[in-house]
């Protein structure tokens, strides 16, 4: 079933990217975990694709996607005044940063797709659009631990929220450039293996201010329970 969904998903990939040649298909195919989760969107499961092609090829991810993410990012707010402000440059210390960590991440466990997991982010995703809110507690007060916890107790677990973007490479390399977060949070989740992070949900959203929102969950569960419905 992967070998029949693969091929949709480079032609998504690839039309963004000469570079994308660079990779193989069996690292395509190592890192298409959500090909067969129909409860995600496309952009959705590309999410979970870029984020495994992070985890087997670090480095090899910033000089290919990244790069793209960059050109293509800078080409498009070229049209502002401010342009000098937004814009991303060589030199910038979350860039130059992103490099010396991707270095070291090479053939890292993949992450897996979860349907429960799924539906709590996008139930964050809703409320955070129903109720113009930007942050990781729920309208009702709850923080993300809480919510997840309920069907996931006492696993280790974290969270990622992204604004402004629908397309699953801009939410990804926003994220783990991680621009402004000077703990670099969402790029440490992401290249995690401190709390064996291995479980995924996600969910791209609409929202009022931003225009989009995208909510990313990780858990730790038992390796042989990961991926498994």
């Amino acid at each position: 079933m992967i070998k029949k969904l693969l091929p949709v998903f480079f032609l998504i990939l690839a039309s963004g990217t000469a570079n994308a040649q660079r990779w193989t298909d069996a690292e395509f195919r190592r890192a298409n975990t959500a090909a067969t989760a129909n409860y995600l969107t496309n952009e959705e499961k590309n999410i979970i694709l870029y984020l495994n092609l992070i985890r087997i090829d670090g480095e090899k991810f910033y000089y290919t996607f990244l790069e793209d993410y960059f050109n293509t990012y800078n080409a498009k707010v070229k049209q502002y005044r401010n342009y000098n402000e937004l814009r991303l440059t060589r030199n910038n210390p979350y860039y130059t940063s992103l490099l010396k960590h991707l270095k070291g991440i090479k053939n890292l466990p993949v992450f897996y797709p979860d349907e429960k997991l799924t539906v709590l982010s996008r139930s964050h995703a809703q409320d955070l659009n129903r109720n113009n809110l930007d942050t990781h507690e729920s309208s009702n007060g709850d923080k993300f631990s809480k919510r997840l916890s309920r069907y996931f107790p006492n696993k280790a677990m974290s969270e990622n929220i992204d604004f402004g973007y629908s397309n699953s490479l801009d939410i990804v390399c926003h994220l783990l450039l991680d621009c402004g977060v000077p703990s670099l949070g969402h790029r440490f989740n992401m290249l995690d293996q401190k709390y064996k992070l291995n479980t995924v949900g996600i969910s791209i959203q609409p929202h009022p201010s931003y225009t989009w929102c995208a909510v990313m969950d990780f858990v730790a569960l038992p390796a042989y329970t990961a991926g498994k419905p």
